[in-house]
């Protein structure tokens, strides 16, 4: 018996019997990742986008543009001298340079010869140009100090009085032309960035509107159930963010390529008709990185944008519901949405 007990209390113990584990399912999303309205809001922000890049690329480059004319413009100044009867105009050139070089401000000058005049002259009136048997006024350029310029009505005063056939052209109206030129530029890329960054804004709140009509009955029951209001606009932003980005993405990429494209475009095609017209009128396409890195901030501009739209509009579909539970009587604002 002793050698029985002592075999039953060697024997282990039987171990209890485990529970089955509990498989959570995986919360699934309020709404769909894909579905139409959201593939064709994707659409629509990559089009704003592209535009909005577009648009503040366009600007960077005529506004660099400008502000290269106005540099070199502001760094020169030019003395006309128009022919007379009995005039030496080598003797007068040499004069008029000199004068403008003792002002203080004055770093060089040049006189522009007949060979360098001619060549101003031929697409207008061609080749094989005899400049002694036309009146045609020669030049003088002379090199300032763009931070301590000369003072231009002293120097004009005395040019008139030693040679009175030149005139001083300090190119100031062209300078403040150029300046309002840019700045209008820049107030309508502005304002067509407003446009499109409004459009969007409105674009996103009726698609925001329509994802809320086709997912009511759950933003109800979550809602009826304790879900905050915060924890249902989180979804929704979370949900509008990802398209916002890919649509921005999109039409920032797109904008990009195009600038690349054309500058690539540009510098293949030097010395070519059309390639020295679009310089002549538009500069290089080259935005540089400010440019790009202006695209990249539009970019997240525009997510941030429909962010900020989606968690207002939801907020405010959210209190609506409160409104209509709170007064049945009330008609559903949302069912012609």
């Amino acid at each position: 018996m002793i050698k029985a007990a002592s075999n039953r209390q060697q024997q282990p113990a039987t171990a209890p019997a485990r529970r089955p584990e509990m498989r959570l399912r995986p919360t699934a999303p309020i709404l769909p990742p894909t579905n139409i309205q959201g593939n064709a809001l994707m659409v629509v922000i990559a089009i704003m986008a592209f535009l909005a890049c577009l648009t503040f690329g366009a600007v960077s480059m005529v506004r660099a543009t400008a502000a290269g004319w106005q540099s070199q413009i502001a760094r020169e100044i030019t003395i006309q001298i128009k022919p007379e009867d009995g005039l030496d105009m080598n003797r007068a050139l040499v004069r008029a340079k000199d004068l403008a070089l003792s002002f203080v401000g004055t770093r060089d000058g040049r006189i522009m010869d007949d060979d360098a005049t001619a060549r101003l002259l031929e697409p207008w009136l061609g080749t094989g140009l005899n400049l002694e048997d036309l009146p045609v006024p020669r030049l003088v350029i002379i090199t300032i100090d763009e931070s301590n310029p000369p003072d231009f009505e002293a120097m004009r005063a005395l040019l008139r009085n030693e040679v009175p056939q030149a005139f001083l052209d300090d190119h100031r109206t062209w300078v403040n032309r150029l300046v309002a030129m840019a700045r209008t530029t820049v107030l309508i890329g502005f304002g067509v960035l407003i446009l499109v960054f409004t459009a969007m804004v409105l674009t996103v709140v009726f698609a925001t509107r329509g994802a809320m009509s086709g997912n009511r009955h759950i933003v109800e029951v979550l809602h009826f159930v304790g879900a905050e209001s915060r924890f249902v606009a989180r979804e929704f932003q979370r949900h509008f963010l990802k398209i916002s980005l890919k649509g921005a993405a999109a039409g920032g990429f797109a904008a990009a390529c195009v600038f690349a494209a054309a500058g690539f475009w540009q510098s293949r095609s030097l010395a070519t008709p059309q390639s020295d017209q679009a310089t002549a009128l538009f500069g290089t396409f080259s935005i540089g990185l400010l440019g790009y890195a202006g695209i990249f901030a539009t970019m997240i501009i525009i997510a941030l944008l429909t962010t900020l739209t989606v968690r207002l509009t939801v907020l405010r579909t959210i209190d609506e519901i409160d409104l209509i539970r709170s007064d049945p009587a009330r008609t559903d604002p949302l069912a012609g949405d």
